[in-house]
């Protein structure tokens, strides 16, 4: 069974892997083209990326390729045969189910040691790639303005995409607009062989420079021209560079950090939150009273405005009781816009104390789901009895996507604080375990609820019973 089990599921696990993978390449396809990236620093990323994604295509692997190992030896009546040896499906099912906890485990230790480096190393990766600017792509009739302080246009450009003609070059060196100008019949251009600079050979051209003396009014030479048969021009590339990025700034979110590193981050975030609740409950219990003005010190009724505020007030002249009424109703509203904004702060630190809650619970939850799926694969298997790869394939989408689905949704909630973050996250699990059961249960008893035939049968009846005259 392990024999049978362990080729599909290498080899659904990488098409899981490279599915997946492709969805992180279209998401981030933007921020790759057009950079003149380097082969390696491509693979680079993708290696990461599939690292990132690696907790998650286990059990996609799992359940497809064992559906395929059950739904095959079904197909070939293999079940049949060693169930008439004396071989039960759960004597079947127990050495794969063995297989799958391991695999599950495995999941477990990868997303807590081996997820967060890769997850720190892939956001700097991109982040370095995000900015970057975009490769040279100087074209016909278009204005490029990726050199800094420089603007070049070319009116043609040859097939060696060396040679140019009809080349205007603009600098705004001095922020004044377009006071200088380089004109040239023809050209080159080439990079260095560093790559550091970029090279512009000029022939038969003007320079125009209107920047000299543009404030002095009384000048009698406000234009500066320039005749040359060739001349040279050198860029700076350096902006075009990766910079490096650091690390330690990605090492503080949620996804790089093992077990330990967000229990302890959980019950900081959940300290801090507890002491900003009762320094705003300390400073709205010592604001109560709005009557401890100089007003009611100088009147003699301090004392019984803090025991009997209203015949205080009924005690003073109608301006006096006007005048402490205002002051009341200023200071409430300033406790009331203090509150709301500490408030405000102990709403962020739930969303974040919600955001690591649940990437503590996703760790547990997709290592479970290993273990699940091969319960929901193995019996539709030895129920459906389809082998290959295109009916398992399709029942495969359908539970996963619906166990997606159902994650997205709890995860979703939970973040928007609508329910417990363990509640959100648990919830596939609550939905999927049920079914689990149950077709183990079908599986065992040799039930044939599931089975193609047997809705093929009573389609035929059906039909025949209309049909008959």
């Amino acid at each position: 069974m392990v024999k049978n089990f362990i080729p599909p599921f290498i080899l659904t696990f990488f098409l899981s892997l490279l599915i997946i993978l492709m969805q992180f390449l279209w998401k981030y396809v933007d921020d790759l083209v057009g950079k003149g990236l380097e082969w390696y620093l491509i693979l680079k990323l993708l290696f990461y990326a599939s690292a990132t994604f690696f907790s998650l295509a286990l059990p996609l692997a799992v359940l497809l390729s064992s559906l395929m190992t059950f739904g095959n030896l079904g197909e070939k009546y293999e079940i049949v045969a060693m169930k008439s040896a004396g071989i039960s499906v759960t004597s079947l099912m127990r050495p794969l189910a063995f297989l799958s906890l391991l695999i599950g485990l495995f999941s477990f230790w990868f997303s807590n040691n081996v997820l967060p480096i890769a997850n720190v190393k892939m956001k700097t990766l991109l982040y370095e790639i995000r900015e970057q600017k975009p490769a040279l792509s100087i074209t016909e009739g278009s204005f490029y303005d990726g050199f800094g302080d420089f603007t070049i246009r070319v009116g043609k450009k040859h097939l060696d995409n060396e040679n140019i003609e009809d080349v205007i070059i603009y600098d705004h060196s001095q922020r004044r607009g377009n006071v200088k100008m380089t004109y040239a019949k023809r050209g080159t251009m080439m990079m260095t062989p560093d790559k550091h600079y970029f090279l512009f050979t000029l022939y038969d051209g003007f320079f125009w420079d209107e920047s000299s003396n543009q404030n002095n009014r009384r000048s009698e030479y406000p234009l500066f021209f320039m005749k040359f048969s060739k001349q040279y021009m050198k860029m700076d590339l350096s902006s075009f560079e990766m910079q490096k990025a650091d690390e330690s700034f990605f090492k503080s979110s949620n996804q790089s950090m093992t077990i330990s590193e967000l229990s302890a981050e959980i019950d900081t975030i959940q300290q801090e939150r507890s002491q900003r609740l009762q320094r705003i409950g300390l400073r709205f219990s010592e604001q109560t009273y709005f009557f401890n003005t100089q007003l009611l010190r100088d009147s003699g009724y301090l004392s019984l405005a803090l025991t009997e505020p209203e015949i205080a007030m009924k005690s003073l002249p109608i301006a006096a009781q006007r005048q402490i009424l205002d002051y009341a109703i200023q200071r409430s509203n300033e406790i009331m816009n203090t509150c709301g904004s500490a408030f405000d702060i102990v709403d962020i630190d739930d969303l974040l104390l919600f955001s690591y809650q649940i990437e503590w619970h996703r760790k547990f939850t997709l290592a479970l789901a290993c273990f699940l799926f091969f319960f929901i694969g193995a019996p539709l298997g030895t129920i459906i009895r389809k082998g290959g790869i295109g009916v398992p394939l399709v029942i495969t989408v359908v539970f996963f996507a619906f166990y997606f689905v159902i994650s997205i949704i709890g995860e979703k909630m939970a973040k928007s604080g609508e329910i417990a973050p363990w509640i959100g996250m648990w919830l596939s699990t609550f939905i999927i375990l049920p079914i689990c059961i149950f077709l183990t249960y079908k599986a065992t008893m040799d039930s044939a609820v599931l089975s193609p035939d047997t809705y093929l049968n009573i389609v035929k009846k059906i039909k025949y019973f209309f049909t008959r005259k």
